[in-house]
């Protein structure tokens, strides 16, 4: 792209990262329509198959496919509008059509979809829902009409609905998986345009998939119960231990340490789990702020109907999650008390060993002292001999010298040099250790 101006060359990600905010823009409705959607959990190698086997359909209809790296796609066929998603965990395809048959949900979209294609898709379904757009006089339906009719399309089951997009439309549903599979939405078209429609039918959609799979962790959090209680009841014996005079710490911190394994090793198998689902969580509450829902008087919203029975589940999770962390903490503070009060009593034992080897160093010390004093009588005894036995041969030889005298009067002097030579090599042995 040609620079109209001389500014700087564009960043190499600058075009992807400034239309991301216009990726997986909702469809453009005609209405009526008719809508089923499927949310599919995928493994990372089914991912790849699932994008081949989707170029398999719009080859079959002569559609161009979507590109390799895209995440998101939308096209028309013959009969029906198709989008994909795919996302981190699952994947999500919406099939719609445009007409209102005389059975909303029994005759689906998704019989316009070829059969052989449906059956071969990838992953194991998490979310199947069916929706339809129509308008009020298709259903007989007035603001004033005895709401209990409605419950006629969801086999006679209690309807939780309200007003929605401004008073725009009215959304009625109830949260049940038919004998079909799939759950069910009404939406009943008072003033929608086609661009509302699509990102009526879309939120609805989302707030399926993202209250599923925030619920995914609530089974993982009741079973981690009785093992966090476990866990916590360990701690506390240890710890009560540890209050104990006859104690063997080495015992104990080998427990703790086993314990802190444990507990780091289910908050590393679960914490995607637990995050996920605060993620999701606040997903659906945005698609529930974004439907702007005002109440029909006589029946619960879809926000209080989901928030009374999907906030205690993730609450749950969110206090599991937080209680691990929390023993963690826990685990880790006592291990830390008890490799201080271990170093301690370490340091206690090394300084007795070092006092008891200064006391020998000391005691070698006065002994080698003493040795070198009996030393020094010995040289000198020796050396005064020397002389003596030198004074003889001297008076033999007819020197008049009294052997005798000479070698007492020669013991001072042997015990002068004798100390002196002493002090010397003393002074050379400080100078080379130093």
């Amino acid at each position: 792209m040609t620079p109209l101006f001389p500014i700087p060359e564009n960043h190499p990600q600058r075009f992807v990262l400034h239309n991301e905010v216009h990726a997986r823009a909702p469809f453009i409705l005609n209405l009526p329509v008719r809508a089923s959607h499927l949310a599919l959990l995928l493994s990372i190698d089914e991912k790849q198959k699932e994008r081949e086997h989707l170029i398999k359909l719009c080859e079959r209809f002569g559609v161009a496919p979507p590109e390799n790296d895209a995440d998101h796609y939308a096209a028309t066929f013959n009969s029906f509008q198709i989008r994909w998603e795919q996302h981190g965990e699952f994947s999500t395809y919406s099939f719609y059509v445009h007409d209102t048959p005389n059975d909303l949900f029994s005759d689906s979209a998704l019989k316009k979809v070829p059969v052989d294609w449906l059956s071969q898709l990838t992953g194991q379904i998490i979310v199947a829902s069916h929706a339809a757009v129509v308008f009020a006089e298709d259903i007989s339906y007035q603001e004033t009409t005895d709401l209990s009719t409605l419950s006629d399309h969801f086999a006679g089951n209690p309807v939780i609905g309200s007003k929605v997009t401004g008073g725009a439309a009215s959304v009625f549903t109830d949260f049940r998986i038919h004998v079909d599979g799939f759950s069910r939405f009404l939406i009943v078209n008072n003033a929608l345009r086609s661009e509302q429609a699509g990102r009526l039918v879309q939120r609805l959609f989302d707030i399926e998939d993202y209250r599923v799979m925030a619920l995914m962790a609530f089974p993982i959090a009741r079973s981690l119960y009785p093992a966090l209680n476990k866990l916590d009841r360990q701690l506390y014996a240890i710890t009560n231990a540890m209050t104990m005079t006859d104690n063997n710490d080495a015992e104990l911190l080998d427990e703790l340490t086993t314990l802190a394994a444990q507990v780091e090793n289910y908050i590393s198998s679960n914490h995607f789990r637990f995050s996920a689902a605060s993620a999701y969580y606040q997903l659906v509450d945005q698609r529930l702020n974004d439907l702007r829902e005002v109440r029909i008087q006589g029946i619960q919203t879809l926000g209080e109907f989901l928030k009374r029975r999907l906030e205690p589940a993730v609450n749950t999770c969110e206090s599991i999650s937080h209680r691990f962390t929390s023993l963690s903490k826990r685990v880790s503070n006592a291990s830390q008390l008890l490799r201080t009060r271990v170093d301690i009593i370490i340091e206690r034992q090394n300084q007795g060993l070092l006092t008891s080897m200064a006391l020998r160093a000391k005691m070698q010390l006065r002994m080698q002292q003493m040795v070198e004093g009996i030393s020094m009588v010995a040289i000198t005894y020796y050396a005064a001999s020397i002389i003596g036995k030198i004074s003889e041969s001297l008076h033999a030889l007819g020197w008049k010298v009294n052997p005798e005298v000479v070698e007492g009067a020669s013991i001072p002097f042997i015990l002068i040099i004798i100390y002196f030579s002493t002090q010397r090599i003393h002074k050379i042995i400080a100078s080379t250790t130093e």
